[in-house]
């Protein structure tokens, strides 16, 4: 009999340590627990290694959320020992550690479980790659259903969910669609710079890089916010990666696969 190996990641440990033992019962379902994003990936690069990879992670959609959250709270009424004001360090949430499974783990499927119904993150995770949204308080005979139907590249939503997915879809395709026809406007180099941007690189890395010099670098940055529509650049990177533009390899050169922006 084929085992499926599966990785519950939810940083609420009851919760987790609860599902695992209730997946573990099955007989062909080997199962594990991770608290957080960084210590999922830090499981799925052992696996790897060791050559027996996950085959499905169950994240928490909320992942990370109570750590955000702790890290918002006043200084003043901060208990002894808790992180400073700000995006606590080392933090991954759910949809973000979906996509980075998708990126560095092709192979290994991610299924959201939800504890509310919410079309546009739904939305979202399926666009960073989960082959599934599932409520938290669904049978356990339900969520097998999912975890096998994943493994067979089925997409799995509650049928209270579809039509809201398909409109938050159906709307990022269209902002999609409008956000490459603005890059599609820039030339070339204004595409070099954009990428650089997307990289988090400033004015002057970016001269050093394109051998131009800074002066120029702000002449381009300034038609790229212009030909984008934006008034920054955050708001340039934004519409950038809604085209699908990545970016600039640091590694190595500028490149465009296909004809297109990687």
């Amino acid at each position: 009999m084929a085992r499926i190996r599966v990785l519950v990641v939810d940083d609420h440990r009851i919760f987790a340590e609860s599902l695992a033992a209730a997946l573990a019962a099955e007989q062909d379902v080997d199962v594990s627990a991770a608290g957080s994003g960084p210590a999922a990936l830090r499981a799925l690069e052992r696996a790897a290694a060791e050559g027996r990879r996950y085959d499905v992670l169950l994240i928490d959609a909320d992942l990370g959320a109570s750590a955000v959250e702790a890290a918002r709270v006043p200084e003043q009424r901060r208990p002894p020992g808790r992180p400073p004001t700000g995006q606590p360090e080392g933090v991954v949430d759910g949809i973000s550690l979906v996509a980075g499974v998708r990126s560095g783990h092709p192979g290994v499927r991610t299924v959201v479980l939800a504890e509310r119904d919410d079309p546009r993150r739904a939305a979202s995770a399926l666009q960073a790659g989960a082959g599934g949204w599932v409520a938290k308080d669904c049978s356990l005979s339900r969520l097998l259903a999912v975890i096998r139907g994943v493994l067979r590249d089925e997409t799995h939503l509650p049928p209270a969910l579809l039509t809201g997915v398909l409109r938050e879809l159906t709307a990022a395709r269209k902002h999609r669609t409008e956000s490459e026809r603005l890059v599609e406007s820039l030339t070339p180099r204004e595409r070099e710079v954009l990428r650089c941007m997307v990289a988090g690189l400033g004015r002057k890395a970016v001269a050093e890089r394109l051998f131009l010099s800074p002066h120029t670098v702000r002449t381009h940055m300034q038609n790229v916010l212009g030909k984008l529509g934006v008034h920054s650049t955050l708001a340039a990177v934004a519409l950038a990666r809604r085209a699908g533009v990545g970016p600039v390899d640091l590694a190595g050169d500028v490149v465009e696969r296909g004809g297109q922006l990687a």
